[in-house]
C-alpha cells in the first residue's frame, strides 16, 4: 500500500526569519493605512486566512470577503521581496536530504498541508528551492480552519496519484501542536519536529506518532516511515 507524507513548511522545511509575519504587516499598512504587531496573535500552526480574521480583529477592520481577498492579495505582492531580505533564511537541518530521498521511494507520494495560501507556499518553497518536491497539496484557499485541510489533502493525492490513499498510510509532519490535531482529526499518523516555536517534550505532550529535535537523521525518519 502506497503511503502518503504530508509536510508543513514554516519552522518544519525552512525558516525564513519572519518574512511572511513582516509582509503580512507590510500589508496592512500599504492597503489599510493601519498597524498591527502581529507577535501579538498566537499564529504558530495557523493558516494565513484564519490569521487576516484575527488581524482585523485587533484593528477593528470588517472580516469581509473583500478586505480578506485584497489584504491577502497585497500580502502575495509584498512576500517575495520579503523573501529576498531575509538573509539568513534556510531549509532546515536534513530536510534536503529527507525530501530528495522521498522522492525518488516508489511507495511513497510527497505533498504539503500547510497554512499557507497556495501562492505563498509555492514563493517560499521556490525561493529555498525546494517547490518541485510537491505536486500537490491543502493550503489556507481551502479552509481558515486548519483541521479542514486534510480531507482536501487526501482527494488531491487520490487525484493526482490515481490511488486511494489510507489515513492509517498518511503521515502529517509539522513543528506545532496544530499539525498533530489536524493528522488525528482524519485519523493519520502524524511526526513533529522541534524546529519551530515548541520542544520536543511540548509537541510529545501530544502524542504524535513520533516526534524529532530535527530531521538531521534521515534513517531514524525512514524507519518510523517503514514500521507501517
Amino acid at each position: 500500500m502506497k503511503k502518503l507524507i504530508l509536510w508543513d513548511i514554516d519552522g518544519t522545511i525552512i525558516v525564513s526569519h519572519g518574512a511572511g509575519v513582516r509582509a503580512m504587516e507590510k500589508a496592512l499598512t500599504k492597503h489599510f493605512g493601519l498597524t498591527c504587531d502581529l507577535s501579538r496573535i498566537d499564529w504558530a500552526g495557523r493558516t494565513d486566512s484564519w490569521i487576516t480574521g484575527e488581524v482585523f480583529r485587533h484593528v477593528g477592520l470588517p472580516d469581509t470577503p473583500q478586505n480578506s481577498h485584497d489584504y491577502l492579495q497585497t500580502y502575495l505582492e509584498l512576500l517575495p521581496q520579503e523573501l529576498r531580505a531575509g538573509k539568513q533564511g534556510q531549509v532546515l537541518p536534513g530536510v534536503l536530504e529527507l525530501l530528495e530521498t522521498l522522492h525518488h521511494r516508489k511507495d511513497l507520494a510527497q505533498g504539503l498541508l500547510t497554512g499557507n495560501l497556495r501562492r505563498g507556499a509555492e514563493f517560499k518553497l521556490t525561493h529555498y528551492k525546494v517547490w518541485h518536491y510537491f505536486e500537490f497539496g491543502a493550503f489556507a484557499d481551502d479552509s481558515p480552519r486548519r483541521n479542514d485541510l486534510g480531507p482536501h489533502a487526501l482527494r488531491r493525492a487520490k487525484e493526482r496519484h490515481a490511488v486511494e490513499f489510507e489515513p492509517a498510510n498518511t503521515f502529517i509532519i509539522g513543528d506545532t501542536p496544530h499539525d498533530i490535531e489536524c493528522g488525528k482529526v482524519i485519523g493519520a499518523r502524524t511526526i513533529g519536529v522541534a524546529t519551530g516555536r515548541f520542544s520536543v517534550a511540548e509537541l510529545a505532550a501530544h502524542a504524535p506518532t513520533a516526534v524529532f529535535a530535527n530531521f538531521a537523521d534521515t534513517a531514524a525518519f525512514l524507519r518510523v516511515i517503514d514500521a507501517v
